[in-house]
């Protein structure tokens, strides 16, 4: 079984290439819940959404939402003057208010998302990466955010001077997640922001010690090329965390103590010598994934290096 941690947009297309390479049953993911929210009363959970409807096959080109989604609803709310800045499409508010309904019933996060991902046709096994409710709050010159709000409603606009995972210090992993992680064969770090997704993920109590004493068998995957993330703005969450420097070797160094093995692009491959002086074993290969070929390309080399 192959575990991966994962994101969003980035972490998606790898679980993407991993279904492609190993087979969606042979695959588990434990997935960031930092960034969720409520609107218009519905709890939103954008990365489990994102990495379901990817593995579903229903995800839209645009690389989030439901594919060929209506947004009426939305332009509706917008009439009566609600703000209409987070893009629900139609289809995509039926799982908003499947998940927000089953868990008033009581259900669990994972147990909801087990249904989801069941409904949709994915095999393979998506973990939230907690069932209490965790806020990543973001604070700039401009006033304390919510993640969806720094991000979507302001464009990353505002250079940020804290972040603060609202209750991840008494969160739990849930059910499952712990011995999957030990009884992985390999696990794959996704080149997901290593702050606001994947050091979410690390930091749930217990989960960075079970990566951790797996190390040998973990390897991580650069979300960083010459400098620059390959997804959203992760240079701005790596400097509000108190890193200056964004490139392949600081995340390499920010996953030693978890990922013996670094997977950095081609590109930087002039990073491998410092990479290899933390410890880390360098391994460079281009780590763009445009598309499902290259996904399943890149999955196929990280697996391999661990083969």
């Amino acid at each position: 079984m192959i575990l991966a941690l994962s994101g969003g947009t980035g972490g998606a297309k790898m679980l993407d290439g991993l279904a492609q390479a190993t087979g969606q049953e042979n695959l588990t993911a434990v997935v960031n819940t930092g960034d969720d929210g409520d609107f218009y009363g519905l709890r939103v959970c954008p990365d489990l959404d994102i990495c379901s409807y990817t593995l579903a096959g229903v995800v839209d080109d645009r690389g989030w939402g439901y594919a060929d989604d209506t947004f009426r609803c939305l332009d509706g709310l917008a009439t009566y003057g609600r703000p209409a800045w987070f893009g629900l499409g139609d289809r995509d508010l039926a799982t908003h208010l499947h998940r927000t309904m089953r868990l008033a019933e009581g259900a669990a996060l994972h147990e909801v998302t087990a249904e989801i991902c069941s409904r949709l046709g994915v095999t393979a096994r998506l973990l939230p990466m907690c069932n209490e409710d965790i806020r990543t709050e973001i604070t700039t010159d401009e006033g304390l955010l919510t993640f969806q709000e720094y991000l979507i409603r302001d464009g990353a606009r505002a250079d940020i001077t804290g972040i603060r995972f609202a209750g991840l210090q008494t969160s739990r992993p849930v059910p499952g997640a712990l011995d999957a992680i030990a009884a992985a064969e390999t696990i794959v770090i996704a080149p997901s922001s290593p702050v606001v997704s994947i050091g979410s993920i690390l930091g749930v109590p217990g989960v960075r010690d079970a990566v951790a004493a797996r190390r040998d068998r973990c390897i991580a995957v650069s979300p960083i090329i010459a400098g620059r993330p390959v997804e959203g703005p992760a240079h701005k969450f790596l400097a509000g965390a108190g890193y200056d420097d964004c490139s392949a070797r600081q995340m390499a160094e920010i996953y030693a103590d978890v990922a013996a093995t670094f997977v950095l692009d081609t590109r930087d491959a002039d990073e491998a010598p410092a990479i290899a002086e933390l410890g880390v074993s360098p391994v460079t290969r281009d780590v763009l994934m445009p598309d499902r070929a290259s996904r399943a390309r890149l999955a196929g080399e990280v697996l391999d290096v661990l083969a």
